[in-house]
């Protein structure tokens, strides 16, 4: 399980005065994301929220795409309870079916080396076309994140043991997105980052 409990305390710390994302930032990139998927004509149908928190994924895509079916799970029972989600651990668990888009913002970095690994199995298994993810690194942690907003009792690993992980997978885009190799989604040479 992880090491930091995500109950009501670490919400207002996190997620009131002084957060790292709120509404408004998630609102900007789902709409970034979405816009990418239909630029490599991917039909969003389906999204999949993986550590949904206080649900602005889930949100955004009720209000700006209210067509499309949207699943938002996380492992915090006090998220679950007070946002609405399913509570899964995506180290553990994977959808009987895949979604068209993945979301998961701010997880693995919250896991161990054996539970980080299982879970982008998992997120495979889930992504039918695109995974969006964001986990910071070790050099992330040391050199770009806001430590004051930043919960810092994670996870400090290197790009490479992502990548090398997320490699088996998918296709790494940028910025954040990855392409399922199952997918069929072309890209052209230079949208892909290796």
């Amino acid at each position: 399980m992880p090491r930091t409990e995500f109950d009501a305390s670490y919400y207002r710390r996190f997620y009131s005065s002084n957060p790292v994302h709120d509404r408004r930032s998630v609102a900007t990139l789902a709409s970034a994301v979405h816009a990418m998927c239909a630029w490599w004509d991917v039909p969003v149908r389906s999204v999949l929220d993986v550590g949904a928190g206080p649900g602005w994924w889930r949100d955004w895509y009720r209000d700006q795409h209210p067509d499309v079916r949207i699943a938002s799970v996380d492992v915090s029972e006090h998220a679950c309870r007070e946002y609405g989600h399913q509570r899964r651990d995506i180290a553990e668990w994977a959808p009987g079916r895949p979604y068209d888009l993945v979301v998961c913002h701010g997880v693995l970095h919250y896991l161990d080396d054996r539970r980080a690994a299982r879970a982008i199995a998992n997120l495979a298994r889930a992504t039918r076309h695109v995974l969006y993810l964001e986990a910071p690194t070790a050099d992330d942690l040391r050199r770009v994140v806001d430590r004051g907003a930043t919960d810092m009792d994670v996870h400090a690993r290197t790009g490479e043991w992502y990548r090398s992980r997320l490699g088996r997978h998918f296709v790494q885009a940028g910025a954040g997105l990855w392409v399922a190799k199952k997918g069929g989604v072309a890209l052209y040479e230079l949208e892909r980052t290796r």
